[in-house]
């Protein structure tokens, strides 16, 4: 089967250069957005739980910026949560969803538990064979249940086929057993509404820690001789084109980056409003209201004063609100600092969104929006239609993804943060082990402390 054939026998020298340095961005991206989900609740609730219910009975993998040794599938799901807790990661257009949240945190657990075969030092070219090898299977394995299924699901429902793929390799699984993973991985994978997290903003998120704890126990269980194919996404053959191009379109490239820690439908809009602010040098206080056009699902998100960080990241007005008041958008704005700032509140009561049927038409390829800013003197600005920052046609360069990660991991300090950018540079051929990088990551933050 090709798809199993991928996952066991991809190696470093078959990925072009541009396809090993994407993988490189995505991983020094989920870092810094680990670090700084480290300091939220979420995350030290979803940590606690790992450390209570998911112990290890020997062994084990550590926990990210926290160091306790837990079960492999307790790491991945804890490492999920805290990626998903802070909205600042890497996604892909076409799943509606992110694929990293969970390949990231599964390839790490798997690996740093060892045992059953696992090399417990996992060369650096090795492992970014195994992390392109996951983005490919999850990015493909969710526009497959967006076109087979009804409801808009989580991105666990898919990234989950994914971590089992990862587990699968890194065990040395045979082609039946990871055949098997995969089925159990897509039948527990959280088939979970994602609209119902858009309108009701909880820490259930994007479903990825259970997508993570489904894929990697998957694979656990696949070993032990559980039995779970077929993995419908993969095998029906409707499906089939869309499978047979791997190893020759890297879907990795189509990655986007966020320059902000908020839901990406509602980038393009402070986007468009940011590039008036820059353009015509407009104060907070000279604001008398603001329109935005977007499609259906950035509008969805709303203006309704949140009442926590998840309801935060996943708004629309209260983040341009914020922007277009403290002129960033960073962890500050989203956490309760932001929350509590009475102008940030004033602004966003002057908010109001509009959906254009033709950007909805749009949506989900581009994800655009037009803003309007009314000044209290009579002068009306109007942005033209603007996309999202970071798509792939127009990337973030590794210099804006770097000093996003410095930002982000400034709980680390420098020597750490200079230390693991170093380190992710080099992996590769004649480079540093995973099992480096590894030690780097183990110790805590200092916000997680």
């Amino acid at each position: 089967m090709q798809t199993i054939a991928f996952i066991h026998d991809l190696r470093f020298e078959a990925l072009p250069a541009d396809v090993a340095q994407q993988a490189r961005r995505c991983l020094l991206d989920l870092v810094g957005v680990a670090a700084s989900g480290r300091s939220t609740r979420l995350s030290r609730i979803a940590h606690g739980f790992a450390a209570r219910q998911m112990g290890a009975a020997e062994g084990g993998a550590r926990l990210l910026f926290d160091g306790r040794r837990v079960s492999p599938t307790g790491a991945a799901f804890a490492g999920a949560a805290t990626i998903d807790s802070f909205d600042a990661h890497d996604g892909h257009p076409l799943t509606k969803g992110h694929a990293g949240v969970t390949v990231l945190p599964a390839l790490l657990a798997v690996a740093d538990a060892g045992g059953n075969g696992v090399d417990e030092e996992l060369s650096g070219a090795e492992a970014l064979a195994a992390l392109v090898m996951g983005y490919e299977i999850a990015i493909r394995a969710g526009i497959a249940l967006h076109g087979s299924a009804a409801d808009y699901h989580t991105s666990g429902a898919w990234n989950a086929i994914a971590a089992a793929a990862v587990g699968a390799r890194l065990l040395r699984l045979d082609s039946m057993t990871t055949r098997h993973a995969l089925g159990v991985a897509e039948y527990h994978g959280p088939r979970s509404q994602m609209m119902r997290c858009i309108d009701h903003p909880t820490m259930v998120k994007d479903g990825s820690a259970w997508g993570a704890l489904a894929g990697v126990s998957a694979a656990y269980l696949a070993a032990d001789g559980f039995t779970g194919a077929p993995a419908i996404t993969i095998e029906a053959p409707e499906q089939h084109e869309l499978w047979d191009d791997l190893g020759s379109r890297w879907r990795i490239l189509e990655q986007y980056f966020k320059p902000w820690p908020i839901c990406r439908w509602a980038q393009p809009a402070v986007e468009a409003a940011a590039g008036l602010v820059k353009a015509h040098g407009v104060a907070p206080e000279a604001i008398e209201a603001v329109e935005v056009a977007s499609f259906a699902e950035a509008v969805r998100l709303g203006t309704t004063p949140p009442a926590d960080t998840e309801a935060a990241q996943y708004a629309l007005g209260f983040p341009l609100a914020a922007y277009l008041a403290r002129g960033r958008l960073g962890a500050e704005e989203v956490g309760d600092e932001g929350l509590r700032d009475p102008a940030v509140r004033s602004l966003l009561a002057r908010i109001s969104l509009r959906e254009d049927p033709a950007l909805s038409a749009q949506f989900p390829a581009r994800r655009l929006a037009a803003a309007t800013i009314r000044l209290r003197n009579g002068a009306v600005l109007a942005s033209p239609v603007t996309p999202a920052r970071g798509d792939a046609d127009a990337p973030l360069s590794d210099d804006e993804l770097e000093a996003k990660f410095r930002d982000l991991s400034v709980s680390l300090g420098d020597e750490r943060t200079n230390r693991i950018v170093q380190l992710v540079r080099g992996l590769g051929p004649n480079g540093p082990a995973l099992g480096a990088l590894l030690e780097l990551l183990a110790p805590p933050a200092a916000e997680s402390l």
